[in-house]
């Protein structure tokens, strides 16, 4: 094959892909695993943008940049308490059609930390300076394109990295399930 041909392949191929973007919003019910006790889960929200860069008819990846509000809610002798912690999450999604407008997915994600509090009767502590900025996990979900537009998704994101800077807080790890409407345009 020549050069000029291989180009015209790759420029073909390209240009049959097809790319969506889209924004995203979803209910989060987060919880914190690992070295914790007496912790519950937590709701938050989720709110961002997505592309979804079709490979086949059966194949497409999509990267998102999505505001995330997650955490827990404890209780002890003491009184109760609530951690939360926003991110700024990049999931790199892999996602398998395995029936007309029904996916399923998988892939890896990347958090920043935004801001952490535990907020108490007392008022609000700022743990920031004790939570790593950094999270890593692992996400698997399931997708209906109710339309070409409009998608509804259930994820569960499986946090990989401890989330406290000091080892002697423990292991723990964020955990959250989102349930979310995606508009493609």
């Amino acid at each position: 094959m020549s050069f000029s041909s291989t180009i015209v392949f790759e420029f073909t191929s390209v240009k049959s892909q097809e790319v969506k973007f889209g924004a995203k919003a979803a209910l989060n019910l987060s919880n914190l695993t690992g070295d914790v006790e007496d912790n519950s889960m937590k709701v938050g929200f989720q709110i961002g943008g997505l592309v979804e860069i079709k490979i086949s008819d059966r194949f497409a990846v999509q990267p998102e940049l999505v505001f995330s509000t997650q955490g827990a809610k404890f209780s002890d002798d003491f009184g109760d308490y609530d951690a939360n912690l926003n991110y700024l999450n990049i999931p790199v999604m892999a996602k398998f059609y395995v029936a007309e407008g029904f996916s399923l997915e998988a892939g890896p994600q990347i958090g920043f930390l935004m801001s952490a509090k535990l907020k108490a009767d007392g008022g609000d502590l700022d743990i920031k300076d004790e939570t790593n900025s950094t999270d890593f996990g692992f996400n698997f979900g399931a997708g209906y394109d109710v339309t070409e537009n409009i998608n509804l998704g259930v994820r569960y994101s499986l946090g990989l990295s401890n989330i406290n800077k000091d080892d002697e807080l423990g292991d723990t790890k964020n955990s959250n399930i989102a349930l979310a409407f995606a508009y493609k345009f």
